[in-house]
């Protein structure tokens, strides 16, 4: 029997009961994913490391795989990502950010396990988006409701040297996306504010110094550490959240191996306030 142990009053929490070599009961995949809806984070310590066949046997009992268009260190199984880093300053996961959202339908989530871990340091910080929103003031609120943002690939491409090898030729056209700037959760009706400094970069409708103006705003307003928990990773531990609902951050304070395995699903494009209703 599965057993949900919250970390925080807003976002986190420990699923013990769960080992992911082995198939789950259909009543334990909906108790997975409805602590996912209500923590936007969970996590599975003290699971064996997996191969990437049982990684992708975990991951599709959760939803349909994707296969990212980045992959560094290809694999057997492409829906396997793997982030093998040893100097992680400007490399992208080192911000806060939400992933791929550069695509027109970005991510549902990711299953990500540790495999290798620095002997200090290493940790991930995952923050609310329903709390940044949530926190906004009501002129605010309505304000961001009605805006779309463009996301677009290049900005990252521009700053890590391992992107830009990744996508090559294809960053030149790879086609800019518009998003609006808060998402209703499709599972939960929630309102997520749905902005990062990685793919974020222009608020549409707005003239250029009140877009960088506004979004400087939310890009720092998204830091505040009561929206996040952080996690400190042991060798097997896995980390599975909501991409339409957090922002995630490697906190790049290492000089030491890290190796992590990542599958990632299929999502739908974002609906804002104004689209749903």
């Amino acid at each position: 029997m599965i057993q949900v142990r919250k970390l925080t009053g807003v976002i986190g929490a420990e699923i013990s009961g769960i080992d992911a070599t082995k198939p789950l009961d259909p009543a334990d995949v909906k108790a997975v994913k409805q602590a996912l809806w209500d923590n936007l984070v969970v996590f599975f310590r003290n699971q064996k490391p997996l191969t990437p066949d049982e990684h992708v046997e975990f991951g599709r009992q959760f939803g349909t795989l994707d296969i990212s268009e980045i992959h560094p260190n290809p694999t057997e199984r492409p829906e396997v990502l793997v982030l093998d880093q040893v100097s992680p300053k400007g490399q992208g996961a080192d911000n806060w950010h939400r992933d791929r959202t550069y695509l027109e339908a970005p991510p549902m989530g990711s299953l990500l396990q540790c495999m290798m871990k620095p002997s200090l340091g290493g940790d991930t910080c995952w923050a609310s988006m329903y709390e940044a929103y949530n926190t906004l003031s009501k002129p605010m609120q309505d304000l961001v409701d009605g805006l779309t943002a463009l996301h677009t690939i290049a900005p990252l491409a521009a700053r890590s040297k391992v992107v830009a090898k990744a996508i090559g030729d294809k960053v030149h056209t790879w086609p800019v996306q518009e998003h609006p700037l808060v998402e209703v959760h499709p599972e939960t009706g929630r309102k997520a504010l749905n902005v990062n400094a990685s793919w974020t970069t222009q608020v549409v409708g707005l003239e250029k110094e009140e877009s960088d103006m506004l979004l400087r705003f939310l890009f720092e307003h998204v830091k505040r550490p009561d929206f996040a928990v952080r996690f400190s990773w042991n060798v097997g531990d896995m980390a599975f959240w909501d991409n339409r609902a957090t922002l995630h951050c490697a906190i790049a304070d290492y000089n030491e191996r890290r190796i992590m395995k990542r599958v990632a699903f299929v999502g739908n494009k974002p609906m804002g306030p104004r689209q749903v209703h």
